[in-house]
């Protein structure tokens, strides 16, 4: 069982946690276990505010924190206000992420540099600044990225997100090495997720194939990744790992 009170002191980072999506249930989740929380927005100030006053009605600490993480400048600046406000970091999740359907015919230059902006290149100077504040720390820190199950079994139509996704592991791999050369106490892993948030637009005939395609029969949620998260913060002998939560989709 988790010591809540252990926690209190504790600062987890979570980006793209505005919106009511992986991001978010991971915020709810390490809340719950009583770390006070950065949530991340780029547009969606809105319903940042909303899981704020939600949040704080339960009792949590909370702070919401506005990046375009395409700008390696405002990403800094960022984990930068995020350590100044807290004093501290201790666990960075890196959710967000854009997804955007293109044939490869009209797949172009300009949509790949921008799924890679977003995905790959974000996360990469978010850990690098966050792992560097955890470094210091002499209790470390634990980063979790986010990449996607499909990496290995591309489908069609996504030449650019698949792209950019795939370094994802790489880049897990090398800083959990980078970052443990300089405090062993800072752990990198990776969460590789199925189907857990379908498109609401998605075709009928893609959501069947994609939930018929899994071992369990069905549809995952966004708690199911926040669960895996939860145990890569609190399992102190774990890095450098990329564990799918897909419903077994992977060898299917």
């Amino acid at each position: 069982m988790t010591d809540v009170k252990a926690n209190l002191d504790r600062v987890a980072l979570i980006t793209g946690a505005g919106k009511r999506r992986v991001g978010n249930a991971i915020a709810w989740a390490l809340a719950d276990r009583g770390y006070r929380v950065a949530i991340h927005f780029h547009r969606s100030a809105e319903a940042a505010e909303q899981t704020l006053g939600e949040l704080r009605s339960r009792g949590a600490v909370a702070e919401a924190f506005q990046a375009d993480l395409r700008s390696p400048e405002e990403t800094s600046r960022m984990v930068g206000e995020v350590h100044r406000r807290f004093g501290r970091l201790d666990v960075l999740v890196t959710a967000a992420a854009i997804w955007e359907a293109t044939a490869l015919e009209a797949t172009s230059a300009d949509d790949l540099r921008r799924h890679f902006e977003v995905n790959t290149l974000s996360t990469f100077v978010c850990c690098q600044q966050a792992g560097l504040i955890m470094a210091a720390q002499p209790e470390g820190g634990a980063i979790i990225t986010l990449g996607d199950w499909a990496i290995a079994r591309p489908y069609p139509n996504y030449a650019a997100y698949f792209a950019s996704k795939g370094a994802i592991p790489t880049l897990t791999r090398t800083l959990a090495v980078e970052l443990a050369r300089r405090n062993p106490r800072v752990r990198v892993n990776c969460i590789l997720p199925g189907p857990v948030m379908l498109p609401e637009n998605l075709p009928p005939e893609e959501r069947h194939e994609a939930i018929a395609g899994t071992l369990l029969r069905r549809e995952g949620t966004p708690e199911h990744v926040a669960h895996a998260v939860v145990f890569l913060v609190e399992n102190d002998f774990v890095t450098g790992v990329c564990l799918p939560v897909d419903g077994g989709r992977s060898i299917a």
